[in-house]
């Protein structure tokens, strides 16, 4: 049971009994307002997803009517086991089920035929049909279908999710309040005067002192953790104003993910419980969901599947997590992380490529309490000092893992290893570095998007850092049998979940931010952009040196994961000598590149290659010469270079994927650098976003004129060159100083964060 002040220091066994009757007063008084206080947010929060069920239901009816109008009036029979004569209906006019459901039963027996109790029966049936048809209808949130039904349900999801990641710890600590203090005030009551102390008996004595001792010790450990806080926040929170549909809107599509995982759990739209586990086993299964997740030092909320990944991660000690692109592995190495720390685990270390440094950075302090070390680059002889001092996340790179001292001070709680098929081979120094800290440490979680059933010889090696015992009965016949069967007979170590699995009421269409730094030779020539006054020079310096370029490294590592799950990809800039970088990083394995130069015919040819294509295959193009007029619905993955002047030139372009005949979810992956141009557009892009939905988002002018909220080229370029000009002190002309470029990082350029939206 949990208990109030769960996950801090328990001050009971301290806390001195009351000794008079005025304090008991006092003190029961004060039981009673935390009482009243966890209460009442239970009562706001019940309030807030009961709004939240009535919108679902409504969104559900609606959606549920177009499935009945579909399903003919002689299905009716299979709901009566084929008791009910429905020819008289169908002669009527009744050919759906809708038709009955919209009927009263009184009209239709008025029919020939139709008596009063048939009538009843008839309609009884269609509602039977209706009420399977509501439980079972998908539910989706869709930006381009902004209807009454929708937006409701985002308006009642918006007052939960702004409530923010502390509401759920606020309302167990409620519940254990409600648990704990109604069963000890009443059982204190005679211990408020001595006269009813007198008459109380001295058992009836003895069991009031001891329930006020109760309260003291339950009030003390609130006190600790800070709950009386956490409970009034957490209610004024749910009893803000009721957000506007634009609001919601924009709430929404700023982040998805906390209203998905939310209506996941009020809907219960989580997937088949075998496919969200992995196929696992059922004894693995039932050890995994009986970890406990302690989530104090977590901040946001896990759906169901990852939930269940990192207490596979916790349970099984020395595991691959091996899901899917775009399933949140790393919140799940976070949760585990946190859980750990709870427990009193203090020293964690993420060794990951260079190009997912930062994103590790970002997301530990954005989704957890722990601070975050940067064992990597000039000051991570300091990061290291203050890492083993403090304790918390240090993150470094796999190529410099080995430089990285050990010492007696520290005992590693768990190592993580992002994109862990980078140590595949035994044979490379980082793979023995990785063995090595495997080695020394007790808890150990790789990570991997590319599936380990279509390379068994890399998975034994991964294997063999975690589980060496087990490497023999790594066999090929298991893959050979299917991923289903290899996952079950690997199961102890390797857990793997497709999105289409698990994330069955997601939106076809996931936006996914992908935010980069500057590589040191990038930076020089983005400097020297900016001294010139070249708008178009600085939009493409991300790329000015492909051999460090982090963006151009975070492509090569999009086609690759996608290349393992068997999709097909998009890559779309407005530069052609991006294009061209991106397909000599490929040794010119791609379709295209299509171009302004190329012929309609040309063009189409190409696209209808690429479609042909069996399998994993990639396609390059000029956005403005592919984004519009031409079907690319085989491509599952886009991704967009740079972003664009016109915002609806991206959602052109990811549109061509995005239609009709499209099988698959698609993502888009928008390539963004921090701290330079590309933030500079977004800010303005988006202030100018926010005007144009608050006046014109549901005007005919705003439907007929989608260049409404573009902004002019000119404009926006002379705007973003006078702050960059600015913001990097360089006066027009001033050449960047001779050491900006100087010498190459190491491991390569670093990526900063991944957002979806």
């Amino acid at each position: 049971m949990d208990k109030v002040g769960h996950g801090e220091t328990d001050s009971r066994s301290s806390t001195p009994a009351p000794s008079t009757p005025e304090e008991v007063r006092v003190l029961l008084s004060e039981a009673e307002r935390l009482l009243a206080a966890a209460r009442a947010l239970a009562a706001d929060d019940a309030a807030a997803r009961a709004g939240v069920q009535r919108a679902l239901s409504a969104l559900r009816a609606r959606s549920a009517r177009a499935d009945l109008a579909a399903i003919p009036v002689a299905r009716l029979k299979d709901v009566t086991d084929g008791r009910l004569r429905l020819g008289t209906l169908e002669q009527a006019g009744y050919a759906t089920v809708l038709d009955i459901l919209d009927a009263t039963p009184y009209a239709l027996q008025l029919l020939p035929g139709i008596g009063a109790r048939t009538a009843a029966q008839v309609h009884a049936a269609a509602g039977q049909i209706a009420r399977a048809a509501e439980e079972t209808v998908a539910v989706r949130i869709d930006v381009d279908r902004r209807d009454a039904e929708t937006t409701a349900l985002l308006i009642a999801l918006h007052r939960l999710v702004t409530a923010g990641p502390d509401l759920p710890r606020a309302g167990r600590a409620a519940r254990a309040a409600q648990e704990e203090l109604g069963a000890l005030l009443p059982a204190a009551q005679p211990a408020r005067s001595r006269l009813r102390m007198l008459l109380a008996g001295r058992d009836g004595r003895r069991r009031a002192r001891e329930a006020a001792a109760g309260v003291a010790g339950v009030l003390a450990a609130a006190a600790a953790s800070g709950t009386p806080l956490l409970l009034n926040q957490a209610s004024v929170d749910l009893l803000r104003p009721q957000a506007s549909d634009i609001e919601a809107w924009a709430d929404f599509e700023l982040r998805p993910p906390e209203y998905y995982n939310l209506l996941a759990e009020i809907a219960a739209l989580e997937p088949d419980r075998v496919a969200a586990e992995g196929f696992l086993p059922d004894v693995i299964s039932a050890r995994v969901r009986a970890q406990e997740l302690d989530d104090v030092h977590r901040r946001v909320s896990l759906r169901g599947y990852q939930a269940f990944g990192a207490r596979f991660a916790l349970a099984q000690r020395r595991v691959i997590l091996g899901d899917e692109m775009g399933l949140g592995k790393t919140v799940q190495a976070i949760a585990a992380i946190a859980h750990l720390w709870a427990g009193g685990a203090r020293h964690f270390l993420v060794a990951c490529p260079a190009s997912v440094l930062i994103n590790w950075m970002r997301e530990i302090e954005s989704r957890s309490t722990l601070k975050a070390y940067r064992l990597h680059g000039p000051d991570r002889g300091a990061a290291l000092a203050e890492w083993v001092r403090g304790g918390g996340v240090a993150v470094t790179t796999i190529d410099s893992l080995h430089r990285l001292p050990t010492t007696g001070e520290v005992t590693l709680s768990m190592l993580v290893v992002d994109e862990a098929h980078y140590v595949k081979n035994p044979a490379t120094r980082r793979s023995q570095a990785v063995a090595e800290w495997c080695a020394r440490t007790d808890r150990v979680l790789f990570m991997t998007g590319t599936p380990m059933e279509n390379r068994v010889e890399e998975f034994r090696n991964l294997v063999g850092h975690l589980r060496p015992d087990m490497v023999p009965g790594v066999r090929g016949s298991d893959a050979a049998a299917g991923a289903q069967a290899f996952r079950r007979a690997v199961a102890p170590v390797y857990l793997r979940r497709n999105q289409e699995d698990v994330l069955t009421e997601l939106p076809d269409l996931v936006m996914v931010d992908e935010w980069e730094e500057f590589s040191p030779a990038d930076l020089a020539a983005y400097r020297a952009a900016v001294a010139e006054g070249n708008f178009m020079a600085m939009r493409r310096a991300a790329y000015a040196v492909p051999r460090t370029s982090a963006k151009l490294q975070r492509v090569l590592e999009l086609v690759e994961e996608a290349a393992g799950n068997g999709l097909k990809v998009v890559v779309f800039s407005y530069f052609r000598d991006v294009v061209s970088a991106v397909h000599q990083a490929l040794d010119g394995r791609a379709y295209g590149p299509i171009s302004g130069g190329l012929s309609v015919t040309a063009r189409q040819r190409i696209v209808d290659a690429f479609g042909a294509a069996r399998g994993h295959a990639v396609l390059l193009s000029q956005i403005q010469a592919g984004g519009l007029g031409l079907n690319l619905q085989a491509a599952s993955v886009v991704v967009i270079c740079e972003p664009q002047v016109k915002p609806t030139m991206e959602s052109q372009a990811a549109g061509r994927a995005h239609r009709m005949g499209q099988t698959r979810k698609v993502q888009v992956h928008r390539l963004l650098t921090a701290d330079s141009v590309d933030q500079r557009m977004l800010d303005i892009l988006r202030a100018k976003a926010r005007i144009f939905d608050t006046y014109a988002r549901h005007s005919d002018l705003a439907e007929s004129t989608p260049d409404a909220i573009d902004i002019s080229e000119q404009t926006l370029a002379r705007q973003i060159v006078a702050e960059e000009q600015r913001r990097l002190a360089l006066a027009p002309g001033t050449p960047p100083p001779e050491d900006a470029g100087a010498g190459q990082p190491p491991e390569g350029p670093g990526r900063v964060t991944r957002t979806c939206r």
